[in-house]
């Protein structure tokens, strides 16, 4: 048995992780050794006891690695281990590296420039137009955007840097084969031929309150640098921050309103050090050695984010009816004569655009690069 194959194996037993796969290794000499040790020779790791041992025992003789490569392979997908060339230099750092990874579409050593946006999937209009502008933003500079493909704030962050032509990784909580949630199925597709879709969980393992949290290592683990932009004290955003840490990676908060549940994550990260960002410009400055001042400048069209697109009439009306200052939404329907639940409908779709940007409090205010535009 090759290496390669027995790292498969036994990132397929069940109740055996990378920390005590390490421990093993660090006794017996390599994965392949553990696969053929007896009881006593496996109980001589640190912290595997005669239980885990009877598990890798047990297991370790029922398992198909071929029909588990077949099945990726019938997925468009392939697995990688710590044996492979694409398998990520900076994952290989933390303090639990998965023993192996499912993949569709295709690592690239320049996924090394990566940072990593996440937050709450009950996220607010602005932390989703911040998710989706700022990973447009980074798309544009060069940067990977590594997500978790979840609702809210993740499918926009994907969703941002495909649209700035960049390149986006998304690191699931389950399978492959169980994709969570089903409704990003054409999402991932997008993101697998402009980055990849990324798993450490064997074909047939759906995501689950354990997983999830599990995997926001991977999302920091594959990044110089995560950001949150909206996520409660107890969020799973808060796990990705602290792993980060964990790992030496830089922690990154959008601030918000003080009044919003969303913003209670953020706040307390900024409050024990993490960097404020209120632009793209506050997360290109952490990476000066990776940027030359020359090139640091945000690209005219990153800083725009905005399709040239038509406006109907009633999208008009508000671009001119905030031509000369912010409004709030309240008195902007007024000014346009349109009930709000239509307004915020409109205001949506004009932010996607890149016309109009949502400020704290409510406020609608128009793209700056849109001042010197007619309509």
């Amino acid at each position: 048995m090759e290496q390669r194959t027995a790292y498969i194996t036994l990132n397929m037993i069940e109740g055996l992780g990378p920390v005590s796969v390490r421990r093993l290794i660090d006794v017996l000499g390599s994965p392949k050794a553990i696969l053929e040790a007896d009881r006593e020779a496996l109980m001589e790791a640190r912290g595997v006891g005669e239980k885990l041992a009877l598990k890798i025992i047990t297991q370790r003789d029922t398992i198909d690695v071929e029909l588990e490569i077949e099945k990726a392979a019938d997925l468009g997908a392939r697995i990688i281990t710590f044996e492979d060339d694409e398998y990520p230099a900076a994952l290989k750092t933390i303090h639990d590296p998965p023993l192996a990874l499912y993949i569709q579409g295709r690592i690239l050593p320049q996924d090394s420039k990566a940072i990593g946006i996440v937050g709450s999937r009950s996220t607010s209009h602005y932390g989703l137009s911040a998710a989706d502008r700022l990973a447009y933003q980074l798309g544009q500079m060069g940067f990977t955007v590594v997500s978790g493909l979840a609702r809210g704030t993740d499918t926009a962050a994907h969703s941002g840097a495909l649209k700035g032509g960049g390149r986006t990784l998304a690191v699931l909580g389950g399978a492959l084969d169980c994709l969570y949630p089903p409704e990003n199925a054409e999402l991932a597709q997008k993101i697998s031929k402009s980055g990849a879709v990324v798993s450490e969980y064997c074909m047939g393992r759906k995501a689950d309150r354990m997983t999830f949290p599990y995997r926001n290592r991977i999302i920091s683990g594959m990044s110089m640098g995560v950001l949150v932009t909206e996520s409660a004290l107890k969020g799973g955003s808060m796990h990705s921050a602290e792993a980060a840490m964990e790992q030496g990676r830089t922690v990154f908060a959008l601030p918000g309103r003080i009044d919003t549940p969303g913003a209670r994550g953020p706040h307390m990260l900024i409050k024990n050090g993490a960097k404020l960002v209120e632009r793209i410009d506050d997360i290109l400055e952490e990476y000066e050695f990776l940027i030359p001042p020359k090139e640091r400048e945000v690209p005219a069209s990153a800083a725009a984010a905005r399709p040239d697109v038509p406006l109907s009439e009633d999208e008009s009306k508000v671009v001119k009816a905030v031509w000369q200052e912010p409004l709030d939404v309240d008195s902007l329907a007024r000014m346009v004569g349109m009930k709000s639940h239509e307004l915020s409908s409109l205001l949506l779709g004009l932010e996607m655009k890149r016309v109009i940007r949502m400020l704290p409090g409510r406020m609608v205010e128009l793209s700056a690069d849109l001042k010197t535009s007619k309509f």
